[in-house]
């Protein structure tokens, strides 16, 4: 399986480690392009397309984490965390922003090469995504259909996004910066309020489904399956 792979990694040996290993191990199948600093991992990300991204966190000029949100906000491809930073809550905090897996340093090269072709294999056998259903709410990314309770529900563009990004992440506590960013943009300058606006609109779209949308105080919002 040939692809195309963006590694945004500061550290130069490592750098070289997994392209030189990537390239052997595939014999050449796989096309490896670095990037040693955020910005310019950005630039290639938003100029061109790869088949999946993996990125340090602690990066020069923007973050990985940050890196992270604005890919989320403009394309789906398999992304992969490979850092330092170990603690559960970095890791949780990066499956929160979309991240597909995470590893950490010092790893195993072939762990790392199995985590890899276990996302591409994922994606590049994926021909439609399949429904997301919590409880009695139902939503297909392909269609764009939802249901809930059995009925056909229509939803504004913002609230079928939230409501998605709920899905894709059940009874997770989802903050409303975290919505912000990834539903409208890192160039927002609004009131995080705008999210509850249309959180309202949502749950009474949904009806009585609307309920397994959960406000948690001063932390944001969670779906549940009840």
């Amino acid at each position: 399986m040939s692809a195309r792979i963006l590694l945004v990694e500061d550290d130069d040996q490592i750098r070289e480690v997994i392209t030189d290993y990537f390239c052997a191990k595939s014999s050449g199948n796989i096309d490896m392009t670095v990037a040693s600093d955020g910005d310019a991992g950005l630039d290639l990300i938003m100029n061109d397309d790869f088949d999946l991204i993996m990125l340090d966190v602690m990066l020069p000029g923007i973050d990985g984490f940050t890196l992270c949100r604005r890919i989320r906000s403009k394309k789906d491809v398999p992304l992969l965390f490979l850092t330092a930073r170990v603690s559960e809550d970095d890791k949780l905090y990066g499956y929160e922003l979309g991240c597909d897996d995470y590893i950490t340093k010092p790893f195993s090269l072939a762990e790392l090469y199995a985590k890899v072709n276990a996302l591409l294999k994922r994606a590049s056998g994926t021909v439609s995504k399949p429904e997301l259903v919590c409880g009695n709410i139902t939503l297909n990314p392909v269609t764009l259909n939802v249901t809930a309770c059995g009925k056909d529900i229509e939803l504004a563009p913002k609230e079928f996004e939230i409501l998605a990004y709920l899905m894709k992440h059940p009874n997770w506590v989802i903050s409303r910066d975290t919505l912000l960013d990834m539903i409208w943009g890192n160039d927002f300058y609004g009131s995080p309020r705008i999210v509850d606006n249309h959180v309202k609109k949502l749950r009474c779209a949904l009806g009585s489904a609307g309920s397994q949308i959960k406000t948690v105080i001063s932390k944001g919002y969670k779906l549940t399956e009840e």
